[in-house]
């Protein structure tokens, strides 16, 4: 899949007077850029949708305390460009039970990776648009991806194609990650997983749905793979193998067990109960 990045960094006429102008010489909180002026935090808006889809433009570093960003819809619409590998959809979240619309399979790719992570508790897709003044005009960026941490802090992510992050991207994404830092989340420019952790990741992510869930059977679950072993041994110990693949897999999706996905899955790979549930047990 390939997605350019440049309409995400596109600039625009911000509504109701634009944005706040600095003050001379003011580098407070500031990130000095390359060939650009200081960009201060405290002068960074934040544009996004209510739940509703009322537009709304307020400070960024009073925002990013109190609003659930994560609730709030894309601030921009995933077009379809006939002719081009950039198809938006839905990626249904095991983390919120809900659907989270995507505007890429770039997008898609990391919102799997995400939607496994323990630490994240929400997810959503480009909630957000930060603006900033920039020399004699207005700019905005808006991040691909929002993560809700389970700290309460955020992350912003955006996804870097093969070639690398834009000129473009490079110099917003420093801006985006001094805003991320002021208020205590994360920034982060994603390049191409690994092409075998995704594929790992996106078999498992088949059987991520409850319904999958092993239930009254995760007990003889972690007893068979109290002891790491070959997968196919303890299936086959547990019962009709039809049956209890399914519960393996999600088992790993979601944590209970662990095998390494930096490897092809197969039959045979070693499987174990992680830690905390062997140390629970």
């Amino acid at each position: 899949m390939i997605i350019d990045s440049s309409p995400e960094a596109a600039s625009f006429a911000v509504p109701e007077g634009g944005c706040r102008i600095p003050e001379p010489h003011s580098t407070d909180g500031a990130v000095r850029l390359e060939g650009a002026p200081a960009v201060d935090a405290s002068l960074i808006d934040v544009r996004f949708l209510e739940p509703l889809g009322c537009p709304r433009q307020v400070p960024w570093l009073e925002a990013a305390q109190d609003v659930p960003f994560e609730d709030s819809p894309a601030v921009r619409p995933f077009p379809v460009r006939p002719g081009r590998r950039v198809a938006p959809g839905w990626w249904w979240s095991s983390t919120t039970g809900r659907l989270v619309a995507y505007g890429s399979g770039v997008m898609r790719t990391q919102l799997m990776l995400l939607d496994r992570d323990p630490a994240v508790v929400a997810l959503a897709c480009r909630p957000v648009e930060l603006v900033w003044p920039e020399e004699s005009r207005v700019v905005g960026h808006a991040p691909q991806l929002m993560a809700r941490l389970q700290d309460g802090s955020g992350l912003l992510v955006d996804c870097a194609g093969r070639s690398g992050p834009s000129a473009r991207l490079a110099k917003r994404a420093r801006v985006v990650a001094a805003a991320a830092k002021a208020v205590g989340w994360s920034y982060r420019l994603a390049g191409p997983p690994d092409p075998v952790l995704v594929a790992n990741v996106r078999w498992l992510a088949g059987y991520r749905h409850p319904r999958y869930a092993a239930g009254s059977c995760m007990s003889a679950l972690l007893e068979a793979f109290g002891s790491p072993r070959p997968a196919v041994e303890a299936v086959c110990e547990l019962g009709d193998p039809i049956a209890v693949w399914p519960a393996v897999f999600h088992a790993l999706w979601n944590g209970v067990l662990r095998v390494r996905l930096d490897e092809p899955l197969h039959e045979r790979v070693v499987v174990s109960v992680a830690r905390q549930e062997a140390e629970a047990a």
